[in-house]
């Protein structure tokens, strides 16, 4: 049976933080300790070049190849490419998670993700806002308390239908217990939906979790290869304690 616990990041990031076997990831995140953002250089990646590449391993090149490409700097994500087809692809930190994700500050977690136009317009903003809150020094408790705000105000937009993404990266890392996990698809929708989609059943291929800091249900398939074509894991493995990273 599955059980969805706190969604991460990832997203971001990604990541969600789901174990399908049930098991508190919490408890098994609690060897190492995050308890404060590390050295910003840590969570930086030295080339743009390289950044790009891996923010574009997330999806099949016949998708990432147009997309538009963000990176991250000391002060925000910024456009390192123009895009033509209303995807954007970046590489999320672990400050896409949940705040209450015991890896929040984890500077090894790099989730590489493509979402597409609709998320673009309306999950991306919380990644972002929550980018440069983190950068910027505030703490978990701020970032959760600027987010709540700003939803409240409306300041951060509604989900749109069909807001979706791609995190297919062999690459990723996506918490230390999930690590490559598998590839995968995400959904973003508005409020606690899992019932309505046959989330989390027995025999179901879609896992979902809620995700009440972002307001959002997030729907998760996974897929039988990487980006690059290579066949993945068939086993099905728990979900990472991780980001999503949304």
């Amino acid at each position: 049976m599955h059980s969805p616990l706190t969604t991460s990041v990832t997203a971001s990031f990604l990541i969600v933080a789901l174990v399908a076997t049930g098991v508190d990831s919490r408890a098994q995140a609690g060897t190492t300790s995050y308890a404060a953002m590390a050295p910003l250089s840590q969570y930086l990646i030295a080339s743009q070049r390289t950044e790009i590449a891996l923010a574009r391993s997330a999806a099949p090149a016949s998708i990432s190849d147009a997309a538009e490409v963000l990176v991250l700097t000391r002060d925000a994500y910024t456009t390192a490419v123009k895009g033509t087809n209303g995807f954007v692809c970046l590489v999320e930190r672990s400050w896409g998670a949940a705040t209450d994700f015991p890896e929040f500050w984890n500077p090894k977690i790099i989730a590489p993700i493509c979402v597409n136009a609709p998320a673009a317009r309306t999950y991306l903003p919380a990644v972002l806002m929550k980018a440069r809150l983190a950068l910027a020094g505030k703490s978990k408790a701020e970032i959760a308390q600027a987010l709540t705000s700003a939803y409240d105000r409306k300041d951060l937009p509604v989900l749109e239908p069909g807001a979706m993404c791609y995190m297919m990266s062999r690459r990723q890392y996506l918490s230390d217990e999930g690590k490559r996990w598998h590839p995968h698809m995400m959904w973003f929708v508005p409020g606690d939906a899992a019932t309505m989609w046959g989330a989390n059943l027995p025999g179901s291929p879609t896992l979902a979790a809620n995700d009440p800091e972002d307001r959002m249900t997030i729907f998760l398939v996974w897929v039988g290869h990487w980006s690059d074509g290579r066949s993945a894991p068939q086993e099905r493995h728990s979900l990472p304690a991780a980001h999503t990273m949304h």
